[in-house]
């Protein structure tokens, strides 16, 4: 029996209807009118769910919160209605001062999650469906499945970007980009529910008659979700169920997000969302990641699922069908489908571990869909990574900058960046960490802790190797700290208590490192210090987003 969750009959049945009243809304997303019980514009609903500030006539405006000036803003312009969890001051006077709809529910998510539904099944109906989440790795392989699709001719959606900033789901931008795709494609100037009615018809070969539409939507779905400490529970399982996908992906279960979540099961009942909602197709799992892997026993039985390792000795032992496992050879230093192989480790476009479990993931949900393997090669081959996911700098120094900002990402970077470092046979490593702001004393805490635990692991593996062969070169891994108060806003600002914690970890491993309270410092003290045959790891999220900028400038570029 399928597990798939969204709302209720109601809101399944009103999704692929082009028109619904203001009524059937409330009732379908678990919502109570204020102010008026029809729309405020004059055509009512006009097919665009948007946010308050792009918003015009006939949009429906999802916001967390509004208060009465926002109310007042929707109503000049005409908005059909606007939906809130939270309507704060006198929201709700001045909205039935002036008789204007305000929806209020008890769980913004649902809202949103109706919103991707009812884009999705009225303006991209034919369109298959990949929903990938997980704590590490979930950007970089819906950007991959993304480009492979589209550099294989199709006409492809995708909410991943460099920031991931479309990947949470809580508000209704992703509906927003692909009605504003969809319909700019169509040269349509105004919004209309009338220039979509064709969306649905297929011609003699299936394909749709509209080709504004999408053939293919991959959604990057937040594992973990929330506000504060408030989780929104079970994040992953609604947004999932909405886009209703054909491939559901999960790269892995770690600690992040402390704080909303604070054990690992936690995290593994969230993320298992993607897998519950997948009632057909495919799943694709993480077979190394014990939690993942475990989610098999969460699958519907009609879904095909397909395992990515890096271990090819345990995947080839276990008892499932070999043309669903895609794996990478370490002796023959290549990526294996169906015991043969696709793509050699010098053709991938990066190479660190964590970075081929992002392709592996990739392939298979490809595969899933039935893509060529000639089309997928071709595409994994002339893939070009998101900004801030290893990406190469400079070159003397090699720098590299990553996004890396939880427990998991800082050790595999870090282990990527000294691997690059013996393949390449350079100097010392030096690696730049940004103190994550406004984060708490646990995430911070266990960040420092993976940063002291890999630099402890990979100087024992030099000292290793130096004692088996005296010709192993010596290489010294210096850690800078950045506070970067210069460049990030008060949201990210890193507290005493967070910074403290963070240092404390690190003299209690006794790890050596350097503290600047600017980014600018930290960079400038690196750049001056280090030869041209060094390694520079730049990693953290907000306070180390603005690094290449800030390099160009000290560079004098």
């Amino acid at each position: 029996m399928s597990k798939t969750l969204f709302l209720n009959e109601l809101a399944d049945s009103i999704s692929s209807q082009k028109t619904f009243s203001i009524g059937q809304l409330a009732e379908a997303i678990g919502g109570k009118i204020y102010g008026s019980d029809d729309y405020k514009s004059p055509n009512g609903f006009n097919g665009i769910f948007e946010t308050l500030n792009e918003a015009v006539e006939g949009d429906i405006v999802i916001r967390h919160w509004i208060n009465g000036k926002g109310v007042e803003i929707a109503n000049d312009k005409n908005v059909a209605c606007l939906i809130t969890l939270n309507p704060k001051e006198d929201a709700l006077e001045v909205a039935s001062k002036l008789s204007f709809p305000v929806i209020v529910v008890e769980r913004i998510e649902f809202a949103n999650a109706f919103a991707l539904k009812w884009t999705i099944d009225n303006l991209s109906p034919n369109a298959k469906r990949i929903v990938i989440s997980g704590t590490n790795g979930k950007s970089t392989s819906s950007h991959l499945i993304y480009h492979i699709l589209a550099h294989a001719g199709y006409n492809v959606f995708t909410n991943t970007d460099a920031k991931s900033e479309f990947n949470t789901l809580i508000d209704p931008m992703v509906a927003k980009l692909i009605s504003e795709q969809v319909i700019s494609k169509q040269n349509i100037d105004v919004r209309s529910l009338d220039c979509i009615a064709d969306l649905k018809d297929l011609d003699a070969e299936g394909k749709p008659l509209n080709k504004a539409a999408f053939d293919y939507i991959v959604v990057e779905v937040s594992e973990v979700q929330g506000w504060g400490t408030d989780l929104m529970k079970s994040h992953a399982l609604y947004m999932s169920s909405a886009i209703n996908p054909d491939v559901g992906v999960v790269t892995n279960v770690a600690m992040d997000h402390i704080g909303l979540v604070n054990s690992i099961e936690e995290v593994f009942e969230e993320t298992s969302g993607v897998v519950q909602a997948t009632n057909h197709g495919g799943v694709v799992l993480n077979f190394d990641d014990e939690n993942v892997l475990a989610m098999k026993d969460l699958a519907n039985e009609c879904v095909d699922i397909y395992y990515t390792s890096m271990e090819k000795d345990s995947i080839s032992s276990f008892d499932e069908k070999d043309n669903r496992k895609i794996y990478f050879d370490r002796d023959n230093k290549a990526i294996f489908y169906d015991k043969k192989p696709i793509l050699s480790y010098e053709e991938l476009p990066f190479t660190g571990e964590h970075f081929i479990r992002n392709i592996l993931s990739a392939i298979s949900a490809c595969i899933s869909l039935g893509i060529s393997l000639e089309d997928i090669v071709e595409g994994v081959k002339s893939y070009r990574p998101l900004s801030r996911r290893f990406t190469r700098l400079y070159d003397e120094p090699i720098v590299i900058d990553d996004f890396a900002h939880n427990p998991d990402g800082i050790k595999n970077t870090v282990r990527a960046a000294y691997d690059l470092a013996e393949e390449l046979d350079k100097g010392d490593l030096y690696v730049a960490c940004a103190i994550r702001g406004s984060r708490g004393e646990t995430l911070n805490g266990l960040n420092s802790e993976a940063l002291a635990e890999v630099i402890k692991e990979l100087r024992h593996r030099n000292d290793d190797a130096q004692e088996k062969d005296e010709n192993v070169k010596r290489r010294e891994i210096y850690l800078i700290l950045s506070s970067s108060i210069d460049l990030v806003d008060h949201l990210n600002y890193v507290e005493d208590f967070e910074r403290e914690i963070f240092l404390a970890n690190l003299d209690k491993e006794k790890i050596k490192y350097i503290h600047f309270k600017k980014l600018y410092g930290a960079l400038g003290y690196i750049m001056k210090n280090a030869y041209d045959d060094d390694v520079v790891l730049l990693i953290g999220a907000q306070g180390m987003d603005p690094a290449e900028d800030v390099l160009k400038d000290i560079l004098g570029h």
